[in-house]
């Protein structure tokens, strides 16, 4: 939920401005409705896919350890970035009139915004304990206990919200000049671009928390990488094995959402106005609908323990008992 005085902040400024346009959508006709069919659809992949592997992980003692902790974290943000969008655009899909009033869009950048930065500190948790359970396998049950695992991913969760609740209230307390968006969604960076004076506040703070927090944990990702990559090429074939089994879905998982973020800066920051409209349509929205379905689909095939209690209870013996289910394991 948004703070009450930031949703006073935003009721400042509705006397200002009482809606944005959106003006990135495409008159498709009677196409529409297909589109329409086709995002909902994925909608409803991404929260049953998600809120499957949520309910195993959380129902089997046996996956109550630190890394599949870090993926019911994962998977929750999963379900909470699609649905801060999703909904939105299947209902402007269908409108003819592309508006969102002022407080929702902030509402919307308030719910992408913590999911994206959400879902890096995650991942950059995820990094350093894959790091320390191949490279200090000795010192890892005492290093991430599970005392650790939830500081961790406690501080995934505040750390984004305590970012997010300054960015907007910067924004939130200038004064716009403008209601045109060139997004079908809500996001700060254009909106910052509509604000008539005092934007610089907004711009620094932006730089020093990329320059800061961003990069560091881009750094911490890329380092323990480096150390993995080393004690798998210099380690036995069983360490190489285990690094690829665990390490896989991550690395894919990570990847794939450094390209969805590099696509959406890349058409924040530069003139994409040559770029067809729907490729523009379909790369901001990468981020938000790929990395959802990707994940699960990822980390439910390639990581052992999911795969075999998954296959147990929904493939092979849908029957199965509690005590068989041990012994699979």
């Amino acid at each position: 939920m948004v703070p009450n005085y930031l949703i006073a902040l935003i009721e400042m400024n509705i006397s200002q401005v009482s809606h944005f346009t959106l003006s990135a959508y495409i008159d498709i006709g009677l196409f529409k409705y297909i589109v329409f069919l086709f995002l909902m659809c994925i909608y409803i992949v991404i929260i049953s896919c998600n809120v499957l592997l949520i309910v195993v992980i959380c129902v089997n003692r046996s996956l109550h350890e630190p890394m599949y902790m870090f993926l019911c974290s994962l998977f929750v943000n999963e379900l909470y970035g699609s649905t801060g969008l999703l909904p939105f655009l299947l209902v402007q899909i269908l409108s003819d009139v592309h508006t969102v009033s002022v407080p929702l869009c902030f509402l919307q950048i308030f719910c992408l915004f913590m999911y994206g930065n959400v879902e890096f500190y995650n991942l950059a948790a995820m990094s350093y304990d894959r790091y320390l359970a191949i490279c200090h396998p000795l010192q890892y049950n005492t290093q991430m206990q599970m005392n650790t695992v939830i500081r961790l991913v406690v501080l995934s969760w505040f750390l984004p919200l305590l970012n997010i609740i300054v960015m907007i209230s910067l924004n939130a307390s200038s004064r716009l000049c403008g209601n045109i968006i060139d997004k079908v969604y809500c996001i700060n960076y254009n909106v910052t671009k509509l604000v008539c004076s005092g934007a610089a506040a907004s711009n620094i703070y932006g730089l020093v928390y990329t320059f800061t927090v961003v990069i560091g944990l881009a750094a911490l990702i890329v380092y323990t990488y480096i150390r993995i990559l080393k004690v798998c090429f210099s380690g036995s074939k069983q360490t190489r094995q285990k690094a690829v089994s665990t390490c896989t879905p991550h690395l894919a998982s990570l990847l794939n959402f450094s390209f969805g973020c590099f696509f959406e800066i890349l058409q924040s920051r530069f003139d994409m106005s040559s770029v067809p409209g729907v490729l523009r349509i379909i790369l901001s929205l990468y981020f938000v609908t790929c990395q959802p379905l990707f994940n699960p689909v990822v980390y439910g095939l390639k990581l052992k323990k999911i795969y075999l209690i998954l296959s147990a209870h929904l493939l092979l013996h849908p029957t199965i008992t509690r005590e068989q289910d041990t012994k699979i394991l």
